[in-house]
């Protein structure tokens, strides 16, 4: 499934805004299909794992403590090619510099409270999803 599946997951102030709905819809409506989805809250310890790629970076602490600020939406998406067009329709980290129209320019707080993460690479597409659910808990089989 490399290159046809990749991992979001809808962030806490996205969340609390009640903005779940609209980003879904936004992201089934570019023609994704949604193969798995959970709403969970991330422990400090996970939230740590999941992000730990940027553990010496300044900005660790603060994503950390706001990813574990509410809940989160995680979600495993399915579409040819589906890391490069997802990174294309979230837009640029800094909602500031996201195209009109993308998610993060639409839902975004600020770049440090961001309203969603999708992966940036296959490889790191299977860890996340990894990360987030067991494969009897993904239904690749949708069909569209």
């Amino acid at each position: 499934m490399t290159g046809d599946i990749t991992f979001s997951m809808i962030k806490p102030g996205a969340v609390g805004n009640g903005f779940i709905g609209p980003i879904l819809d936004k992201i089934t409506s570019a023609g994704f299909t949604i193969v798995a989805l959970r709403m969970t809250q991330m422990t400090r310890s996970e939230a740590e794992a999941f992000y730990y790629v940027h553990k010496e970076r300044p900005f660790f602490t603060e994503l950390v403590e706001f990813m574990v600020g509410g809940p989160i939406v995680a979600v495993v998406l399915k579409k040819e090619n589906a890391v490069e067009d997802f990174r294309t329709l979230i837009g640029a980290t800094n909602p500031e510099e996201a195209a009109e129209g993308t998610i993060r320019k639409m839902y975004a707080e600020s770049l440090g409270h961001n309203a969603i993460h999708g992966s940036d690479s296959d490889d790191n597409a299977k860890r996340e999803v990894s990360f987030h659910f067991s494969t009897r808990k993904i239904f690749y089989n949708c069909s569209k």
